[in-house]
């Protein structure tokens, strides 16, 4: 996926279609057939695998028995299937209960946010990045890095030190949902001060990440990670992330086209992506215009003048967060102004870009996948957009365990938060527990590891087409091996 009209580039990428049997190729099918729509039972318990075949052209037993909640009924042709193996597009808005019933579920505890807890993972998020960055300034007078050579040297410690300060991260995004403290006053000192560091403007994004979760899969008002439309106006394009992609594997070769287009696609996003968010709204809602969370007006016209994304009191708001973000950069400047600029890129910079990066991996891997869907706001809730997010196995990204404790469970648990953010991160196992028990048939969770859920992505999610209800990524012209994580 391109970055939305009117942004600049990055991509949400993907992988090939499938058959209901295979998790990641799909069956010969006749022409015929391809047009014929498939039932899809993976999420009911009782698969009608008997009717699939015979839509499919293979026959069907005359034992067929009919699940008790029928799944949906789609054109499979060119949809690949992830480790859910099309669960999300089995799912009907019938399936979907009310707010209050997936609130009853969860233990009431897990709604109430504890200081001295919240304080004492700030504790080893500050006190391991402080760490880090100790490190790095004794190393300075070992390492110059205004020497090329060093320059393995700082890349790996940019890749410590960000990993590390991701958690900061972590835990000022819990201080925007409220679920930090009951006492405001800290809970948005914390936070402001975080999120500056990070040259995040601390209001402004409070106010677009509140607009996510409410339309979270939502292709005219969602925030981050909206994918393109197939077949959208070209003339409001930047390009054609479909195209392109088909042109680099026409220039390439299938094989070597599809891995030039795939490490495009995770350059733009995990580099590019994150600034280009915040500075002009990319991969954001296209009804709102372009945005910039540093400026509250839109900068270009929205086609939902009502939906702004910074309404009313949050103008002034947006100014107050640019303060703080402006006396870092202000540092960072002077930094570089006295020290040289690779002084300050590898103290500073090189870690802030790692930190983007996984934060951009994070909200990416969270909300997209080849096989899960985007909504209009015909066929969009609230329930159903949170229910569209997907946990992951982060807690095996490393043999530790590390990584996932380091980010407090963002990835592993994200399902729960989706559905209530002021949930806060270290009673949100407790809320996914009880999720998982309840709702089994609407959870997701993939299993893929991490690294190859990323490839598939970055290969295959390059822009929807619109299918019943459904926006669905099409890569009907990749061949199935080209897809598979194995």
């Amino acid at each position: 996926m391109a970055f939305h009209p009117r942004s600049i580039a990055a991509f949400l990428a993907a992988a090939s279609v499938c058959s209901y049997a295979s998790a990641f190729a799909p069956s010969p099918r006749s022409a015929s057939a391809r047009q014929q729509l498939t039932r899809v039972n993976v999420a009911t318990g009782l698969p009608n695998v008997g009717g699939m075949l015979t839509n499919l052209g293979g026959g069907g037993s005359d034992n067929n028995k009919e699940p008790e909640r029928p799944g949906a009924l789609i054109d499979l042709d060119g949809i690949a299937f992830s480790g859910l193996q099309g669960k999300a597009l089995s799912l009907t808005t019938a399936d979907f209960p009310s707010s209050g019933t997936v609130r009853s579920v969860i233990p009431a505890d897990c709604f109430e946010p504890e200081t001295a807890k919240s304080l004492g993972c700030l504790a080893v998020s500050v006190v391991g990045t402080a760490l880090c960055t100790a490190f790095g300034f004794s190393a300075l007078s070992v390492v110059d890095p205004a020497n090329i050579l060093t320059l393995p040297f700082w890349l790996a410690y940019s890749v410590v030190t960000g990993t590390v300060a991701m958690g900061l991260w972590v835990l000022a995004h819990e201080c925007g949902h409220g679920a930090f403290s009951k006492d405001r006053k800290l809970q948005d000192t914390v936070g402001y001060v975080l999120h500056s560091l990070f040259l995040v403007p601390y209001y402004s994004w409070q106010r677009s990440h509140a607009v996510h979760h409410r339309y979270t899969n939502h292709m005219e008002l969602g925030e981050t990670h909206v994918p393109e439309d197939k077949d959208s106006d070209p003339n409001v394009k930047l390009y054609d992330a479909f195209d392109l992609r088909n042109t680099l594997m026409e220039k390439f070769g299938d094989d070597q086209g599809i891995k030039v287009w795939g490490g495009l696609a995770a350059f733009l996003h995990l580099i590019v992506g994150w600034p280009a968010y915040l500075l002009i709204g990319a991969t954001g809602g296209p009804d709102r215009g372009m945005t910039n969370h540093y400026y509250p007006y839109p900068m270009t016209d929205p086609k939902q003048p009502k939906k702004e994304l910074f309404p009313g009191n949050w103008k002034e708001k947006v100014y107050q967060s640019d303060i703080g973000v402006g006396v870092v950069a202000a540092g960072a400047l002077t930094w570089a102004a006295c020290n040289g600029i690779p002084e300050m890129m590898a103290i500073y910079g090189g870690p802030l870009i790692v930190v983007n990066a996984w934060l951009v991996l994070y909200t990416w891997l969270q909300h997209t996948d080849v096989d899960v869907p985007h909504f209009t706001d015909d066929d969009h809730n609230f329930v159903k957009g949170a229910f569209h997010t997907i946990d992951r196995p982060y807690d095996k990204l490393d043999p530790w365990g590390a990584i996932d404790f380091l980010h407090h469970k963002i990835g592993s648990t994200h399902v729960a938060h989706h559905f209530d953010s002021t949930i806060p991160h270290y009673k949100a196992q407790v809320a996914t527990d009880a999720i998982k028990e309840n709702f089994p048939e609407i959870y997701l969770y993939d299993p893929t590891p991490i690294p190859e859920a990323l490839w598939r992505v970055c290969k295959g999610c390059a822009a929807v087409e619109k299918r019943g209800e459904y926006y669905i990524w099409n890569n009907k012209d990749v061949k199935d091996e080209l897809l598979q994580t194995e």
